[in-house]
């Protein structure tokens, strides 16, 4: 029986070998993964290039993401030696990458839910509900079919008060219950960008109610491209992403606050919050909530007042901050035909995660809410 040690193992993304001495990082995973379209509910997987312009079918290596995160110690290096190709001019079959054809990047999960680890956000938009400095609020979502990045976003009536909200989100690996946030912290396998719509008309007031009202919450949008936490270097950093994220209002910028500065709760600690009781699957999709910063004091004594330089991701921000400004909220929900889309550049400029393109419809064509 051979008892020699293995050439290498994985812990987290990151692939080690193990040495007389200890370990040593044998090497990283940086890649950005995609679903096509192709007609079916979980698309097919596909590799993108650094900068977003070129794109591979995986089919030699794995036909859908969930098969990649069911079984990532085989299939990740595959996917990361055909990543390097395509970025260095050498994959043989590349082609031009149309984000329209994308599904989300994980198009259904066993598993979607999401915190709220912005306090600023809760504190404008419910400053009723009880916080927690120590456990953050977590809902349970539809995990069942997402939205695509480019697709429309069917609502059934403007009236019901529209929103978007503008966040990230992570997909895990295989989550054991009891997990430390350490621990978890590993098990983030790819991140994404988010928009989770809301029907604020349709959600409670009052404290006592659950968070998770099921109408409110209808739909579920991600990025075309999903990264692995190597693919940002230094701009992740425990467990939070320290970039700026921009969202725009039919063209229109209305928010650029920083993801990472004012994250009380990091995914690590997210991710462990919901193992406390139940083990998380791999494919587990864990957003972190609408991304808020605080508001900052300006203005001489007798005429101070709040401000928020840094915009907002999510309408229900904007009619609050309306409200400690002025009185009373100016600003109103999306409409039908209303454009929104959300982006995360690097350092270099270049889009990190793809922008998320949608327009609101109605079910019936014409605008109507019949």
């Amino acid at each position: 029986m051979d008892h020699s040690p293995p050439q290498f193992f994985y812990f987290g993304s990151r692939l080690f070998k193990p040495l007389a001495y200890g370990l040593s990082a044998y090497t990283f995973l940086p890649m950005k993964l995609a679903t096509y379209k192709d007609g079916s509910r979980d698309g097919q997987l596909i590799v993108v290039s650094r900068d977003l312009r070129f794109a591979h079918y995986a089919t030699g290596i794995a036909s859908r993401m969930q098969q990649v995160l069911d079984d990532w110690g085989f299939m990740a290096p595959q996917l990361q030696d055909l990543y390097h190709q395509l970025n260095t001019g050498r994959a043989p079959h590349a082609f031009a990458l149309d984000t329209m054809q994308c599904m989300a990047p994980l198009p259904r999960t066993y598993q979607w839910a999401e915190a709220a680890a912005y306090p600023s956000h809760l504190a404008l938009t419910q400053p009723q509900w009880p916080l927690s400095a120590t456990e953050p609020l977590v809902r349970q979502g539809a995990g069942d079919s997402f939205v695509g990045p480019c697709d429309e976003v069917v609502m059934g009536s403007a009236a019901m008060g529209i929103d978007f909200g503008a966040g990230l989100a992570a997909i895990t690996a295989d989550v054991p219950m009891g997990t430390s946030p350490d621990q978890a912290l590993h098990a983030v396998r790819l991140l994404m960008l988010s928009n989770t719509l809301s029907l604020r008309n349709l959600m409670p007031s009052d404290a006592v109610q659950p968070w998770s009202n099921l109408q409110s919450w209808p739909a579920t949008g991600f990025s075309p491209v999903a990264v692995t936490v190597d693919e940002l270097g230094d701009a992740w950093r425990g467990g939070r992403v320290h970039l700026p994220l921009h969202s725009s209002c039919n063209g229109r910028k209305v928010g650029m606050c920083e993801a990472g500065e004012d994250m009380a709760f990091p995914f690590g600690q997210l991710l462990a919050h919901m193992a406390k009781t139940r083990t998380l699957c791999a494919g587990t999709v864990v957003g972190a909530g609408v991304v808020s910063n605080q508001g900052v004091v300006s203005g001489k004594a007798k005429d101070q007042r709040m401000d928020w330089p840094r915009g907002y991701h999510c309408i229900a921000e904007k009619r609050a901050m309306e409200v400690q400004q002025s009185g009373a909220a100016s600003t109103g929900y999306l409409q039908f035909g209303d454009t929104v889309r959300i982006d995360m550049k690097g350092k270099d400029g270049h889009s990190i995660f793809g922008a998320i393109d949608q327009t609101i419809v109605s079910p019936y064509g014409d605008g109507s809410s019949k």
